[in-house]
């Protein structure tokens, strides 16, 4: 990253409402179409909505709408309500699948991401990407940050920061449409 990179990034955190910015993968095209490496799959936490094992993400055969997240990021938090609110909407019509990068062990444990996962009203799969693939594999230049791929697994949507629950229902109707 040059200098002048960094100093976009840097002022960007405060634009994004403390969202931080992830060195490794750079930003996203301005298309959304840089998503070379997909699938990915990553080992899932025993919480609510989620099972103990891996998942493959984008999810095969159905529409996936994907967060990055982690449990230290405010506006994350914030973004919890709206997501649990379309995930009750969508149900079954749609695999919700939230990733973190943080590094489990030391001073976080899965019981933690469990816990905040439970505060927050997660419903669906939560799983943990330590090397931040997903995250390069996007582009995603910060946290939150959300995608939504069709049911063959291209990625149709990205967006960094806080997004409306208008705008999710808007990008998950279109590609429940495609034929």
């Amino acid at each position: 990253m040059n200098r002048r990179q960094l100093l976009t990034a840097i002022g960007g955190l405060g634009l994004t409402g403390g969202s931080v910015l992830a060195v490794r993968g750079g930003l996203p095209s301005p298309t959304g179409e840089d998503s070379s490496g997909l699938p990915l799959t990553f080992e899932t936490i025993d919480a609510p909505g989620s099972e103990a094992g891996e998942i493959t993400v984008p999810q095969e055969g159905t529409p996936t709408f994907i967060d990055l997240f982690a449990t230290w990021c405010a506006p994350c938090k914030e973004q919890m309500n709206v997501l649990s609110t379309v995930h009750e909407e969508y149900g079954d019509r749609v695999a919700f699948v939230s990733i973190t990068n943080e590094r489990l062990g030391g001073t976080l444990t899965e019981r933690d991401v469990r816990a905040w996962w439970r505060r927050h009203h997660g419903a669906w799969t939560v799983g943990v990407d330590p090397d931040s693939d997903l995250m390069a594999a996007l582009g995603a230049g910060g946290i939150p940050y959300h995608a939504v791929a069709d049911a063959s697994g291209t990625i149709r949507w990205q967006k960094a920061g806080l997004t409306l629950a208008d705008t999710i229902r808007t990008e998950l109707d279109r590609v429940l449409e495609e034929p």
